[in-house]
């Protein structure tokens, strides 16, 4: 590469004690009446309350119609609710959905046309409100990239705004707002934050920089993610957890993601399936088309998932590390097969058009997929 630009949220605050910083970086930017931003099962669970409690006598206001996978009319319903509402700025306080909207709506308050226009890489043309991300998933990175993604239900696919204006100005990643997280939830963005590390250090557009901070996100995944499955109190494993994904993030906030984004997005946008899930389900199936073209990079993911491959060949090393994602997976219960979500045979084809025509990620990937491949990998997922 002759040029590497690395994109990251304007301030990123870590740690257990971390969400005690928000009053602080509240006054630094000067949101003095802000949008809570998250969904109703987090409110109900008392997660939100560990932000609320935190805003020192200032006035706010709470949207929690938030839902996975959400649709554009969940961005321009919260973005109507901004503007009615006099705010000043914005706290996203969820997995990737509820950061995702609270983007979506920084993005398209002061837009003067359609959301829909927003759609694409670069069609934001100005910074929108100020922006905070709690996370209280470890999976999506959301809190450090530059995308937001939306389902649009009438043309059954998931759509992304990609604009560096979209990079929250502060992340505040406290493992202790994970705790609530459910199993089954722990188990799809743990397997989402590993896809992302295994896409970004995959990419045509990896870096050293990206390249080390997916290394690590997936040594960190392997390790933790079974311990947090089996154990949701562990503070550590949470920790960690929450680190990776965050690693992950800033990989693929830089690195990009790849064909088994591409090839997720039509199963979403479908069948409603969770994005976690989805690529959980497609990610081994990809990987073992992709290792011809890059064995090498193969042997380090199996050597960072904490498998032995001395004396090994690229290609037998490759296969371990195929066959170390698939055994993960079955440890946290991910479900196999498309056919396990009631997906018709039958959509296949469609699906695969579809994902052909996602450039935005399919032209990161390490390998060219025809149409004809794309099939072939829905049909071995299936």
């Amino acid at each position: 590469m002759s040029l590497s630009a690395f994109r990251i949220a304007g301030r990123l605050l870590t740690g257990t004690d971390a969400l005690d910083r928000l009053p602080l970086e509240l006054s630094r930017l000067n949101i003095h009446h802000p949008l809570i931003v998250t969904d109703a099962v987090l409110l109900r669970s008392g997660t939100v309350e560990h932000v609320i409690q935190r805003l020192e006598g200032r006035g706010y206001g709470v949207y929690d119609r938030v839902q996975p996978e959400p649709e554009i009319a969940i961005a321009e319903d919260c973005t109507q609710v901004y503007r009615e509402g006099g705010y000043d700025g914005l706290i996203g306080v969820g997995g990737g959905s509820a950061i995702d909207i609270a983007k979506s709506v920084a993005a398209y308050v002061n837009h003067d046309g359609p959301l829909e226009t927003l759609f694409g890489t670069d069609q934001v043309k100005r910074k929108g409100p100020p922006l905070i991300a709690i996370p209280t998933t470890a999976g999506t990175g959301s809190e450090v990239t530059n995308v937001a993604v939306l389902s649009d239900k009438q043309a059954h696919l998931k759509k992304g705004i990609a604009s560096d204006f979209l990079l929250p100005d502060v992340a505040l990643v406290s493992p202790l707002m994970t705790l609530t997280c459910p199993r089954g939830v722990t188990a799809a963005s743990g397997v989402d934050a590993l896809v992302h590390a295994i896409e970004a250090y995959l990419s045509l557009n990896a870096s050293a920089i990206t390249d080390a901070l997916a290394l690590g996100a997936i040594r960190l995944i392997s390790q933790a993610l079974p311990k947090a499955y089996a154990n949701p109190d562990h503070l550590q494993a949470r920790e960690d957890m929450a680190n990776a994904s965050l690693m992950a993030g800033m990989a693929f906030g830089n690195a990009g993601v790849a064909a088994v984004h591409a090839l997720a997005y039509p199963l979403g946008g479908r069948f409603n399936i969770a994005h976690g899930v989805s690529n959980a389900l497609l990610l081994p199936h990809v990987m073992a088309w992709n290792k011809l073209a890059c064995l090498e990079r193969f042997r380090d993911i199996a050597e960072a998932m904490g498998e032995t491959v001395t004396g090994l060949s690229d290609r037998e090393a490759a296969e371990v590390a195929v066959a170390a994602m698939r055994a993960l997976c079955a440890a946290v219960e991910i479900p196999k097969g498309m056919r396990d979500f009631a997906v018709p045979e039958e959509a296949i084809p469609a699906m695969a058009e579809e994902a052909s025509k996602i450039d935005r990620l399919m032209r990161n990937n390490p390998r060219k997929l025809s149409v004809s491949d794309i099939e072939q990998i829905y049909r071995a997922a299936y």
